[in-house]
């Protein structure tokens, strides 16, 4: 299971992680069957703020480090 297949379960669906970062259930749905599972790079944070995916899961190519993007308190935890 991929960092996005995580962040949907814990969302309850497709449609509702859509519907917690702002887009449509469909352009969700697009990032995993058609991306492969590569979320936008301007969608990171939000799916990060929502469901506690680290942005190094889901773009490690983005955020190498697993603390990157994370507030200075959180850094810690990861």
């Amino acid at each position: 299971m991929n960092a996005l297949e995580k962040a949907i379960q814990k969302a309850g669906s497709i449609r509702k992680l859509g519907a917690m970062i702002g887009v449509s259930g469909m352009a969700v749905s697009n990032w995993k069957t058609h991306c492969k599972g590569i979320v936008p790079a301007n969608r990171v944070l939000a799916i990060h703020q929502v469901t506690g995916i680290l942005p190094h899961d889901l773009r490690p190519d983005i955020y190498p480090n697993p603390t990157d993007a994370l507030p200075a308190h959180r850094e810690h935890a990861a």
